[in-house]
């Protein structure tokens, strides 16, 4: 991966975790929480969201070492589940807001790609297909049930009150099972964007 692409993936990470976060603080207002407005994190702003290592470091350290692929988060937008009139059903939802935000984005630009009358240039279409690939990624990776990724919002709003021993678990030891998902795992789950990817937009990615 070149430094100059590297740079322009981080960008287009940047970008599309805050509108996932947004997504999220959106969707909790739409059910009564008004934590993230009251905090200014209601805002497409990227240094309202921007977390020092899931936006910055990490990324630029996989690009650093030629890894092949970017991945990051920024700071979970805060919310309080007390005010959701259905607790378990409003997390639920937050949660998984941002993951459907970053599937919107990705199928919009497919659709682009796909579809668009006029030829509007290489340059374009690889930018396109670049937020598209950036989305499926960010999709996938906030699936995954480790802390402070949005799958281990939706698993604990699910999990019955007896396992809540395993949310205390994943809490203490996030970040040892983050970086270990990272580097020894996520390489064995991730052609499943390429996958995506192919069908989407009817391309190849890097083709």
């Amino acid at each position: 991966m070149q430094a100059i692409d590297g740079i322009f993936y981080v960008m287009v990470l940047i970008m599309s975790v805050v509108v996932h976060e947004f997504a999220h603080g959106y969707v909790a207002y739409l059910l009564g929480d008004n934590t993230a407005r009251a905090q200014g994190r209601l805002t497409l702003n990227p240094i309202k969201h921007l977390d020092p290592f899931g936006s910055v470091i990490l990324p630029l350290l996989l690009v650093l070492s030629n890894t092949g692929f970017i991945i990051g988060w920024a700071r979970p937008v805060p919310f309080s589940p007390d005010n959701f009139k259905n607790v378990k059903k409003g997390t639920f939802l937050v949660a998984i807001a941002g993951i459907v935000a970053n599937l919107a984005i990705a199928l919009i630009f497919s659709l682009i790609i796909r579809f668009m009358p006029i030829d509007l240039g290489e340059q374009f279409y690889k930018i396109a297909a670049t937020i598209v690939i950036m989305n499926l990624v960010l999709a996938l990776f906030n699936l995954i049930p480790i802390p402070p990724l949005d799958g281990s919002k939706l698993l604990f709003s699910v999990l019955p009150h007896r396992l809540r021993y395993i949310e205390n678990f994943l809490n203490q030891y996030a970040i040892f099972f983050l970086i270990f998902f990272i580097f020894f795992v996520w390489d064995k789950i991730a052609p499943i964007v390429l996958i995506a990817f192919s069908f989407l937009t009817g391309l190849n990615w890097g083709s």
